[in-house]
């Protein structure tokens, strides 16, 4: 038979072509729309579709300028996941048939944890660029990188930040902000409030085990928080389980004063259920007499997903600590027997819902608890001679030694707060700009042995927040908030604020961005200060609340791309119905004190901050803060350092930071600087001292990536063994070092 090999060829490229085109009508077409939480298209989001039955690398696409994709699969079952910068990661599971076409709408939510997002200056998480109240952010790689260990390490170089410790670890720790009062700032962990009713946080027992990250808001922030939030708001954001392989995280770490700490933390997901469970202690013997620190942390964040836009999560944290106080002993006699001991609980349970494209409503069910031990059990000093029996009477130490000048007065001061908040918004989103609307309601209750009784107030707020895009360059945020509260009745508390992209920028020359913001502050008298029992030194339940007014404007323009930034602030901070205690007349006592609203006060400055990328190891920042406050009005005033014409008390007039980070291969080293000037003060013995006297610290960290995730880490904090203190008479730690290993098992995605 003679061969044909033409029609052979034939043939084979016909079975060929059936066989391609045979095949392409069994491929599945996956395509979507990438939106965010407004509805806005999110270009160069990244798709990955892996075939859980196969396995193998998962094939990946990018989203294009209107947010769209596409992707051909054969059938099978499938996990898509979207990623994208500042988003919550979006995961779903689906099964695709042959030939089958099917077209997805996948509406990321903003991720709370990314230093891009921002969650406390406005009702809903919101992109960084859009704010208009400054907002410093301190990150879980700043966290890491840097070696934090405490609240308080963490945001100590933050410029306008200024940090008043009672001693070394474990003394009572302060937070001043923009020039205002400790008790002017709003601290909350994950949507709770930490302040005492009125009163202000010790920072000293938070640690920074599971924080993902902190949001510093500057200005005041009441049309939002209500009471406490006068010149901003501190939040602490805790860690969320992220990862579909379990991840276990164990640190172990030990240093000079016999100090150790150690923190174990297990998270992850399954399926629509996140988990993560932490603990973490630290210990230290401190330098000297009674200067024992030890503090515990449990944590734990729970989130359950019923589908992509609703959720419910349960957040809990216990801190607390035990520290002994040396005292002022720069000027006196070492405390021999004095102690705090905290304990600080929070829980939180949120829920998040939407209703159609448009609608998004968040409900919030919080209590936090905190109880306070100051004792002073024994006397360790007396006067000698003790002309008045008033030290000699009291009981002693047997190791107490006589002093020519001072007595060692004992007491014992126990508190219990219990603060229950309910908050509930519905929010509208527009093409342009949302709407808010709040209701709050808060019950505050106390047990104070100062004023030997129970105290409670009942607090209601309903608040409105708007945002609108008033052009592609400018958003405008007004928001308002009537507090009706026990004490005081009805406040109502506006707030403004503007943001403008002015220059979208170049290669060389970056974009600027420009914000202003206005706002009233409102805060609550303390309880002891509105229901104190004592028939001579009563409180005072017709008090005021004390007031602020906030301003600030500022530019933040970025250079070279985004390798060189400069942000800019200035501010100006007013303080109205300050409360102070003042003498009065009171039947049957010779002398009597009750609280008052008397003084006036203001506070001005600048805040800046420059980071370079100056290469591809190395980023260096600085920062510069100017605060000139003045005490204008104190008519109680008794102290030198308190009467009018002074700056107000522990708020340097200059303080400045400097961090510069290398990082090459496995390793990376920072040297971290603080420079705070001199500050006014009083020693509050009678001396007559008013100033802290200048200081600069420097601090060295670095860690090495030794593989199979195990990381050598050691630091050095005051490398140059400065004496100085942040409180007048009270000297801060000496040289510390500390080393350790922290291990990484599993935490695959």
């Amino acid at each position: 038979m003679k061969r044909h090999p033409a029609l052979w060829l034939l043939a084979v490229l016909s079975v060929l072509l059936f066989s391609v085109r045979l095949a392409a009508q069994q491929l599945a077409s996956l395509t979507g729309t990438i939106l965010d939480p407004s509805g806005a298209a999110v270009a160069k989001a990244e798709i990955s579709v892996e075939n859980r039955a196969v396995g193998g690398a998962p094939l990946r696409a990018a989203s294009d300028a209107s947010g769209r994709f596409a992707l051909h699969l054969p059938p099978g079952s499938y996990r898509l996941r979207v990623t994208g910068s500042s988003f919550a990661v979006f995961e779903q599971d689906f099964r695709l048939a042959a030939g089958e076409k099917r077209d997805l709408t996948v509406r990321l939510a903003l991720d709370p944890t990314s230093a891009k997002v921002i969650v406390t200056a406005e009702p809903l998480p919101t992109a960084a660029e859009s704010v208009a109240a400054p907002v410093d952010v301190v990150t879980q790689q700043d966290i890491s990188t840097l070696q934090y260990t405490s609240v308080t390490d963490a945001i100590s170089n933050l410029q306008g930040v200024s940090i008043g410790q009672g001693g070394r670890m474990g003394g009572p720790v302060s937070l001043f902000l923009d020039g205002g009062n400790s008790n002017y700032t709003k601290v909350l962990v994950d949507g709770v409030p930490l302040d005492a009713p009125g009163g202000a946080v010790d920072f000293s027992l938070f640690t920074l085990d599971d924080v993902a990250k902190i949001e510093v808001v500057h200005g005041a922030e009441s049309a939002l928080y209500g009471s406490d939030a006068m010149t901003g708001a501190v939040q602490i954001i805790t860690a969320r389980g992220s990862t579909h392989e379990p991840a276990l995280d164990l640190v172990g770490e030990g240093g000079n004063f016999s100090s150790a700490r150690g923190s174990a933390t297990l998270s992850g997901l399954a399926g629509p259920f996140d988990y993560l469970l932490g603990f973490g202690r630290y210990d230290t013997d401190g330098e000297g007499v009674n200067d024992a620190f030890r503090d515990e942390t449990f944590s734990g964040n729970f989130g359950w997903r019923f589908t992509d836009a609703d959720s419910v999560r349960l957040i809990l944290r216990n801190n607390t600590s035990d520290a002994g106080i040396q005292g002022q002993t720069l000027i006196t006699p070492p405390e021999l027997n004095e102690y705090n001991a905290l304990h600080n609980f929070s829980a939180a349970l949120s829920g998040d819902f939407a209703a159609g494209t448009h609608w998004r409503f968040h409900a919030l069910l919080s209590e936090a608890y905190l109880r306070q031990i100051y004792d002073n059990p024994l006397s360790s000093y007396y006067l000698s001679p003790d002309p008045y029996m008033l030290c000699t009477g009291m009981p002693r130490s047997p190791f107490a030694v006589p002093s020519s000048e001072f007595c060692d007065y004992t007491f014992f001061s126990y508190n219990q707060f219990n603060r229950v908040n309910g908050d509930a918004q519905a929010t509208y989103l527009g093409a342009k700009g949302s709407v808010t609307a709040g209701y709050a309601y808060e019950v505050e209750n106390g047990w104070l042995s100062d004023i030997d009784s129970h105290a409670r107030r009942n607090n209601q707020a309903g608040y409105l927040e708007a945002r609108y895009l008033l052009t592609a360059r400018l958003t405008a945020t007004a928001g308002v908030r009537a507090e009706d509260n026990s004490n005081f009745g009805t406040r109502v508390v506006p707030r403004l604020g503007l943001a403008y992209l002015a220059y979208k920028g170049g290669e060389d020359f970056g974009p600027t961005r420009l914000h202003v913001s206005y706002g009233l502050g409102i805060k609550e008298p303390s309880l002891d200060e509105s229901y104190g029992t004592d028939p001579c030194y009563p409180g005072n339940p017709n008090l005021r609340p004390e007031q602020s007014s906030s301003t600030h404007a500022g530019v933040d323009q970025f250079f070279d791309g985004d390798r060189i930034s400069v942000s800019l602030d200035g501010f100006y901070n007013r303080f109205h119905n300050m409360i102070s205690f003042g003498e009065t007349t009171i039947a049957g006592c010779s002398y009597a004190g009750t609280y008052f609203n008397t003084d006036l006060a203001q506070a001005g400055g600048t805040n800046l901050k420059v980071e370079a990328k100056a290469a591809r190891w190395l980023r260096i920042g600085a920062g510069y803060a100017y605060d000139d406050s003045l005490v204008i009005k104190a008519p109680n005033a008794t102290d030198p350092a308190t009467i009018p014409g002074n700056r107000l008390l522990r708020r340097p007039l200059n303080s400045g930071s400097l961090i510069v980070n290398t990082a090459y291969r496995q390793w990376n080293l920072n040297l971290v600087g603080y420079y705070s000037g001199s500050r006014t003060d009083s020693d509050f013995l009678g001396l007559g001292l008013t100033r802290t006297p200048p200081y600069a610290r420097f601090d060295v960290t670095g860690s090495y990536l030794a593989g199979h995730g195990v990381e050598l880490f050691g630091r050095v904090q005051n490398l140059l063994d400065r004496q100085y203190q942040l409180i007048l008479g009270f000297p801060a730690l000496g040289r510390e070092f500390r080393g350790g290993v922290k291990y990484h098992l599993g935490g695959r995605s």
